[in-house]
């Protein structure tokens, strides 16, 4: 058989996944590539993986599109690394720079500011723009929030929005996976979320961050119909924009 060609994320947030894939069996049948996410994306996207962890935002866009997984990266509430970080309260925001890493999380901020604050924003992709706020995500804002005025954490925000837990990004083909490929692959991922005390032993000590509660609090990983549903709304509410 023809090794699965597999993109996913280099975060902090996929150690646990990687750790499994890497320290099960199922590694000798796959190519892994560690990608930020829009790249992740675009290779689902273009056909260059057969599979990836992909940005809920992107999934309309890939070809025959099926979750091949009962594990994502999903939070309920707050998930402590996908920020609106501003120098003003977001009832005087103006001006929002996005972050050229995620298509999610950029569709998240402007869904939030139309539907959640109603707040009429500029958006821009220049990184050298001066504007009121940021969005930033990932390990980029561990240990970040107290450099800004206002923090406005957007897992927290959307269940302040909605009641609903979220999905970020799951992991979906682009075409039929075998059934005893995708049984394996769960395994290889359960293992990895079992042994994240080990995971965490690896991971350097980030300032004024604290991982533990991170890899096993803030982030979710399982696929829930809740969140499966709060990707649904979300993907409508991206059509509206």
């Amino acid at each position: 058989m023809n090794k699965i060609k597999i993109s996913a994320v280099a975060y902090t947030n996929t150690k646990a996944f990687i750790y499994g894939l890497e320290h099960s069996d199922i590694i000798n049948k796959i190519d892994l590539s560690l990608d930020i996410p829009s790249d992740c994306a675009a290779k689902v996207i273009n056909g260059e993986v057969d599979l990836g962890l992909m940005p809920v935002a992107a999934i309309p866009l890939v070809p025959n599109a099926n979750i091949v997984a009962d594990y994502c990266i999903g939070s309920d509430g707050a998930v402590n690394s996908v920020f609106i970080f501003s120098n003003v309260p977001i009832k005087e925001l103006k001006t929002l720079k996005l972050d050229a890493h995620s298509r999610t999380s950029n569709n998240l901020a402007k869904v939030l500011l139309k539907f959640h604050w109603k707040q009429e924003v500029a958006f821009t992709t220049d990184q050298h723009e001066k504007t009121d706020a940021i969005v930033l995500i990932g390990d980029r804002t561990f240990g970040k929030k107290d450099d800004y005025a206002f923090a406005y954490d957007m897992g927290e925000e959307w269940k302040n929005f909605t009641g609903l837990p979220f999905m970020y990004a799951t992991w979906v083909a682009n075409k039929e996976i075998p059934q005893s490929f995708k049984t394996e692959f769960n395994a290889a991922l359960k293992y990895g979320l079992d042994h994240r005390t080990e995971v965490l032993a690896d991971l350097p000590e980030t300032p004024n961050f604290d991982l533990v509660d991170y890899l096993n609090n803030k982030l979710q990983f399982e696929v829930t119909e809740d969140r499966k549903k709060a990707m649904n709304l979300f993907l409508g509410y991206i059509e509206e924009l």
